[in-house]
């Protein structure tokens, strides 16, 4: 064993890793490009997990057997004269154990070994990294955090928040078997192990209550284990999830990037932002613009027949009220209810109006609105692009803060798009109610990115540019009146 405790540095124009020769694990991995909320250079490692859980890079056996007398005694370190690589060495008692890193000079892959014997034998084992994931100065970091893992036999993107991961009998969850590849990520950044083809591979996962960075609360991070093998050997990729630079490593691996139900519309969706934003504007910004002008006018044709049947909906509704007034305090439950649809039914069928034509247009934008969420969620390229005002189009805007204009502008235009569109609700009390959805809208968006809000907002103004443009070109339809009573004048 070594004589005394020390820190060790490795270092390239990526990466600034430091180790401890106690127990040969990880205390510090920072990405040197990419900066915390704090301004700083992002390390990767939570400094809150600290002497709370296994450091990274610390042994694990399996089924809770401890590993303390690896993990506590001072490994001897072997540094390369490149110093690009390390090698840590013990000998305790009857345990042996071996570990390597090396780094290449600009890339974010490290070849990872381990080798654990006990009294000459070979121990399977795994390789830590629990307390967390990522960027921890950003609010609610550890929700974003889980393991991943892609299941060669399915094909199936696999993947567990901290509120999955202790739903073990044991307290974690353990997976065995082919993968792609098997990890930890946050939103944009990840530490992914790529194993050699053919190899089953390991990967147990953790919940850890570790405090935030933010008010020091304790929230359940996530953790894993990584290996499985008496000697380990994986290539470990740990940087952002850039889709290039994902399928630079390993055809698979951008499949990290999971855009969830959506996928079908996001993936085409994130390649149109980045083949405008790359040919065209070089903002993330002005290409949300304008990619989002481009979807509500190639949906135009379906709006216009929305418009049409909603205006005409407006129109009826006097004749409807009249029926519907005419049915007034009958139970729900009274056979004459089943009239009032029929007549209503009817109403609609004479005039040719589709009642659910109206909803078409929104049930179409639910869609593309996940499919926005969750590309500006998961792409890197958003992460710190900024945008007139904002700084930041991953992130709410903080220009006046806790003033938000983008918010305010969407509650602003969504009123006025309301007030302009025809109402099909009969009754005022839905109207009122109607009218308040601008702010529950305002409330709901206060929060989340600066460029989801973006997107909303230009559609609204596109929708009130095109309800402007159908108003002034479609002429005022006769209001159908209520029927005159039998005796009235």
């Amino acid at each position: 064993m070594a004589a005394k405790e020390e820190s060790i540095t490795l270092e390239t124009t990526l990466f600034r890793i430091v180790f401890s020769n106690r127990g040969g694990v990880v205390r510090s991995w920072v990405l040197k490009r990419y900066k915390d909320q704090a301004g700083k250079e992002l390390d990767l490692v939570n400094p809150k997990a600290a002497g709370k859980v296994p450091a990274p890079f610390s042994v694990r056996f399996h089924n809770n057997q401890s590993s303390d007398d690896l993990n506590n005694a001072l490994w001897v370190a072997t540094v390369a004269p490149d110093r690009l690589s390390v090698q840590f060495e013990v000998a305790t008692g009857p345990w042996t154990g071996r570990k390597s890193l090396a780094l290449g000079a600009d890339s974010y892959v490290a070849k990872v070994e381990s080798d654990i014997r006990n009294s000459g034998t070979p121990k399977p084992h795994l390789l830590y990294w629990r307390g967390g994931f990522g960027d921890f100065t950003v609010v609610g970091a550890a929700a974003a955090q889980k393991t991943q893992r892609l299941d060669l036999a399915t094909g199936k993107l696999q993947s567990l928040l901290a509120g999955d991961a202790d739903d073990g009998a044991e307290g974690y969850q353990a997976h065995r078997g082919r993968f792609a590849f098997a990890g930890i990520a946050d939103s944009y950044f990840a530490a992914l192990a790529v194993p050699e083809v053919g190899r089953d591979f390991e990967i147990h996962s953790f919940s850890d209550n570790v405090p935030n960075s933010i008010d020091g609360k304790e929230d359940p991070h996530v953790g894993m284990a990584i290996g499985g093998d008496p000697l380990n050997r994986f290539s470990f990729f740990v940087g952002p999830k850039d889709t290039d630079l994902l399928k630079s490593v390993s055809p698979m691996l951008p499949r990290v990037v999971d855009y969830g139900w959506f996928t079908i519309i996001a993936e085409p969706l994130f390649m149109a932002l980045h083949w405008f934003n790359d040919k065209f504007f070089h903002n993330w910004g002005w290409t949300i613009i304008i990619v989002t002008v481009i979807i509500n006018f190639l949906l135009l044709p379906l709006k216009i027949t929305s418009l049409k049947s909603m205006r005409q909906m407006a129109v009826l509704q006097p004749r409807i009220k009249e029926i519907n007034d005419k049915y007034k305090g009958m139970s729900f439950k009274d056979p004459r209810k089943q009239e009032q649809q029929q007549e209503v039914m009817e109403l609609y069928k004479k005039h040719g109006v589709n009642p659910m034509s109206g909803c078409m247009p929104l049930a179409l934008q639910i869609p593309f609105f996940i499919a926005f969420y969750n590309v500006l969620a998961n792409a890197i390229e958003l992460r710190g692009a900024s945008w007139l005002w904002v700084s930041d189009l991953s992130r709410p805007e903080n220009f006046l803060e806790p003033i938000r204009i983008l918010p305010l502008a969407m509650i602003a235009s969504q009123f006025f798009m309301q007030k302009m569109t025809p109402s099909t609700a009969p009754d005022p009390q839905q109207q009122r109610i109607m009218l308040m959805m601008p702010l529950f809208l305002g409330f709901m968006f206060y929060g989340v990115s600066s460029g989801l809000v973006l997107y909303w907002v230009t559609g609204n103004l596109v929708g009130i540019a095109q309800q402007l443009f159908f108003n002034r070109m479609m002429p005022a339809l006769p209001v159908h009146a209520p029927a005159k009573k039998k005796g009235a004048k």
